[in-house]
């Protein structure tokens, strides 16, 4: 793809979505679904180039990713010298106007640069130079929208960046209350897109809490743009203007399929909690399809042939709970068992799981809950008969 000027910026730009470890495949699905073929996936991060709109969609749009980075530059740097002539040489003038605020932020790992601190320095000095040979100022009061940069230094190589999100992505703002240790938004929509849910299929999260999974299950099948109802930080940068940002929720939208009628469930033993999902799901505008229920998991049971269970039952990590969660997965054998068509997903951490649950899995999925090191366990059911789409 060759470079062309489009205003002040020269695309294809960069980008970096960031992710969890064990997301990166699905942040990589979800970026080719916006329409960007050309791929890169390496650990915690996808990699594609596209234009200013691209920008805003993946802000918008995707469903599992941290936050959405334009790549500034990525060079060797094992001194100082080095460090602050490479970034003096990007091109800064091209997206930071003369009262752009710009933090800088670090970390490094395995490289010569070991000090955090004296990298960001360097960088925010080598950013300061670059701007004074442009704006021709010796002073700037940094009072206006903020681009947050960051100087990420692995193995020596270091990339630094323009966070375009601001506030982290899982942040959909539906969820203006929470519970101890709730489940990401982001990991709750990776569980379903790594599930063989679909739209025609009943959901069940038996373990519902306060209604992620559910919540992100129905924004999945309306096709409604997760980050929607949100701002980001790009948002206030000159240099992508509020057309574009028009252009891209328009488009999201127009792409919405409240048509649909979905069948999604989720139940919970603890009433305040579930009283927190209906609010959650209200504010996320999909309380239409889906009901919550006091339940607990011993007592599931249904009538309906198909369909997928998802859930993040207890995992019983803090001392004295770990007998409690293994109580918990022997009732969820006994209650999931007489389900066979159905498809059940669990993550947990709990090495000991298949064990108590009855049944081993046929397949499992390495992934992170914040720091915790988990497994999903998938138990596939036959796929359903050919029926033709409701929606």
């Amino acid at each position: 793809m060759n470079p062309e000027i489009r205003g002040v910026i020269v695309v294809p730009i960069d980008f970096i979505a960031t992710a969890a470890f064990g997301l990166e495949s699905v942040v990589a699905r979800q970026v080719r679904e916006l329409g960007y073929s050309e791929v890169k996936i390496d650990n915690g991060r996808v990699e594609f180039s596209a234009d200013e709109l691209a920008l805003c969609r993946a802000n918008l749009w995707l469903r599992s990713a941290d936050r959405v980075l334009v790549k500034m530059g990525e060079f060797p740097a094992t001194d100082f010298d080095q460090l602050f002539d490479q970034v003096k040489a990007l091109p800064w003038p091209e997206w930071l106007p003369k009262d752009a605020a710009f933090p800088v932020n670090g970390k490094s790992l395995n490289s010569q640069l070991s000090s955090v601190p004296a990298c960001q320095a360097i960088v925010k000095k080598a950013i300061v130079e670059s701007l004074k040979d442009h704006y021709h100022l010796e002073w700037f009061a940094e009072t206006g929208p903020e681009y947050t940069i960051e100087v990420s230094l692995l193995k020596d190589i270091a990339t630094i960046t323009l966070d375009t999100s601001g506030v982290a992505l899982h942040k959909r703002g539906y969820r203006k209350l929470s519970m101890p240790a709730p489940l990401k938004e982001t990991l709750a929509a990776a569980l379903v897109e790594l599930s063989y849910w679909n739209p025609n299929r009943i959901l069940l999260d038996p373990f519902c809490g306060s209604g992620t999974i559910p919540i992100e299950a129905a924004l999945i099948g309306l096709n409604i743009a997760p980050g929607l109802k949100r701002e980001f930080a790009a948002e206030s940068w000159p240099v992508i203007g509020p057309s574009v940002w028009k252009t891209a929720r328009e488009e999201a939208q127009d792409l919405m399929r409240r048509d649909r009628r979905l069948a999604i469930l989720g139940s919970d033993i603890d009433q305040e909690v579930l009283s927190l999902a209906n609010y959650h799901a209200k504010q996320a505008g999909v309380a239409g399809n889906i009901k919550f229920v006091r339940l607990p998991v011993a007592e599931v049971t249904t009538s309906h042939e198909y369909g997928c269970i998802i859930c993040n039952p207890p995992y019983g990590e803090r001392l004295g709970e770990k007998t409690e969660a293994e109580e918990v997965y022997r009732q969820m054998g006994r209650a999931f068992a007489p389900l066979e068509t159905w498809s059940v997903y669990v993550l947990t951490s709990h090495e000991g799981f298949e064990r108590f649950y009855g049944r081993k899995a046929d397949r499992k999925r390495k992934l992170y809950n914040g720091r915790i090191r988990c497994d999903y366990y998938q138990f596939y059911g036959p796929k359903p008969p050919l029926v033709e789409s409701k929606s």
